[in-house]
């Protein structure tokens, strides 16, 4: 039988227990931004204009395609995710970690296109992982309720693999943080975590949103990680690239991006909704000593439509150098 979803706490039980999981001024500090800026379409975070905020724009695309004669196409493409394969080699690795292989799943805004969660579904039972990464974005509105999205990552929550970690994206509200952490997921609220082989270990860290609400902190989330270690830092957006990369970081997982989502014939995203250079914008790249790795998500944003752009969830094979 089925687990449902725990019933989110009124307002009046959230705050405490916001404040136990993340401390006081974090849990204020944060509630606080996303209640000044969460519904703004220009200003605040890293892009001055945030289309996923003006829903109006959303029905005017929507129709456009239906003109077309695009949309009904756009929606089949939304729905095949495609698996793909990451190897990533260090010698910084520890030896027992080589072959270690962590499922990365990023931007499923799960309340946006149900027959693409029930893809997700399919494809993950049939997967072989050590450890599952989830990049952030799991509603679709930018604001607004959020049982929907809890509900809907609970039905994919059902068929992943322990353990499962992940962080908020700028579509997230600090608000989901219990229920997410209640079906399972351990969130790094700019934090870290030891991951243990025998005698040897990585460390996984995980920043808040970098993009819109601007509440990371690598400095802390990494504070605790030894300098000679393998670190993995994941973030919502692959913007904090530099940050990551000078801070020590060997890998970053991201998403937020889409690709672009809707992009022209060889997969030339339209924007990126990112302040970052094109080639980072989609699937492995490099940047100084750090490997990144930059999914194109799950699900989609805006209008549940894909262009020259599917979505996908990716498996990165860690091996020894």
């Amino acid at each position: 039988m089925k687990s449902r979803p725990q019933e989110a706490p009124g307002e009046n039980e959230l705050l405490p227990i916001l404040e136990q999981r993340l401390g006081r001024l974090y849990a204020r500090q944060r509630l606080g931004i996303e209640t000044d800026h969460e519904a703004q379409i220009f200003g605040q975070g890293i892009n001055f204009f945030h289309i996923e905020n003006w829903y109006s724009v959303h029905s005017v695309i929507r129709a456009i395609l239906k003109l077309t004669g695009l949309y009904w196409r756009g929606r089949r493409n939304a729905e095949r995710i495609v698996v793909r394969t990451n190897n990533i080699r260090s010698a910084r690795l520890p030896r027992l970690f080589d072959g270690f292989t962590i499922l990365h799943i990023s931007d499923t805004h799960v309340d946006m296109n149900q027959l693409a969660m029930q893809r997700l579904g399919e494809l993950v039972c049939e997967l072989r992982y050590d450890l599952c990464v989830l990049t952030g974005d799991y509603r679709g509105k930018t604001f607004g309720a959020y049982d929907a999205a809890l509900a809907g990552m609970a039905r994919v929550m059902g068929h992943l693999k322990q353990p499962v970690f992940g962080v908020l994206g700028n579509h997230d509200t600090i608000q989901m943080l219990p229920g997410l952490e209640a079906m399972g997921i351990r969130m790094l609220q700019n934090e870290c975590e030891v991951i243990k082989r025998g005698d040897q270990a990585i460390y996984l860290a995980g920043i808040d949103d970098a993009h819109y609400f601007r509440v990371d902190n690598i400095e802390k989330a990494g504070a605790q990680i030894p300098e000679a270690a393998f670190a993995i830092l994941l973030s919502h957006t692959p913007e904090i690239f530099r940050q990551a990369a000078h801070a020590g970081f060997d890998l970053l997982l991201s998403g937020h991006t889409h690709g672009g989502q809707i992009c022209l014939p060889g997969a030339i995203p339209l924007t990126l909704d990112s302040v970052l250079p094109r080639r980072l914008g989609a699937g492995a790249w490099s940047y100084r000593n750090m490997t990144g790795y930059t999914s194109t998500g799950a699900g989609s944003s805006v209008v549940a439509v894909r262009f020259n752009c599917p979505p996908e969830i990716t498996l990165h094979r860690l091996c020894c150098d």
